[in-house]
């Protein structure tokens, strides 16, 4: 069995992957990396690379997606399949750091776990954004990587590379997910990317905000073991 390595996304802990975890046990052992070492994204990837078996198949969700990306370019020889979820292959624009930036000085002047709460939940699903035990996860994932996490981890992703030219070398099964109704990576964002990776295989998540593990976590799973399978 091939173990499986999860990286997740920004303000993130290994919360946004505990649905997976549980229903793809049976496939091999799975690790969540940590997210909460490194200054930038290839320094994150070492660092996941550092920690992770010698041959992995390989699942990252936003940010999470960067440091893979990443890993493609530092070790490809070492990941057996991948698997991108809501993330994009571009630069940041002007724009976007712009409003990093803006975000992070209020969540420095803000109560911290409030604030993240309510900007984690912002990314979801229209009809999910009052759900309880959504909000109870998210205001979780915050306090774990806490606020100098975040901020480094903003700035780790305003400064990452465009991984566009890249994606034409990637040579293991592909799997590229979204949410349909994903505000901060569209699916143009996915579709891009899927269309310049060989083979790669794009599925689109109903009803789905940002976080798909968490929003639609079964559509994920199957979505997840028949990549696995492939």
């Amino acid at each position: 069995m091939t173990p499986i390595v999860f990286v997740p996304g920004l303000l993130c802990s290994a919360e946004a992957f505990a649905p997976q975890s549980v229903a793809l046990w049976e496939f091999g052992p799975i690790t969540t990396a940590s997210t909460l070492s490194g200054e930038t994204i290839a320094e994150m990837a070492a660092a996941v690379l550092a920690n992770a078996p010698p041959r992995f198949a390989l699942v990252g969700i936003s940010m999470g997606g960067y440091i893979c990306m990443e890993i493609m370019r530092q070790a490809p020889e070492r990941v057996a399949r991948l698997a991108l979820l809501d993330t994009s292959a571009q630069p940041d624009t002007p724009e976007q750091t712009s409003q990093r930036r803006v975000m992070l000085a209020r969540a420095r002047e803000s109560d911290f776990a409030a604030w993240s709460e309510e900007t984690l939940t912002s990314i979801l699903h229209p009809s999910r954004r009052a759900d309880a035990n959504l909000r109870q996860i998210n205001r979780r994932m915050g306090q774990a990587v806490g606020l100098e996490g975040f901020a480094r981890q903003t700035e780790a992703v305003i400064n990452r590379p465009d991984s566009r030219p890249g994606l034409a070398a990637i040579r293991v099964p592909t799997l590229v997910l979204v949410g349909d109704c994903d505000a901060l990576t569209p699916p143009e964002r996915s579709e891009e990317i899927a269309s310049l990776i060989p083979g790669a295989t794009l599925v689109v998540v109903p009803d789905c905000g940002h976080a798909s593990t968490i929003e639609q976590p079964l559509l994920v799973s199957l979505a997840l073991a028949r990549w696995l399978q492939e």
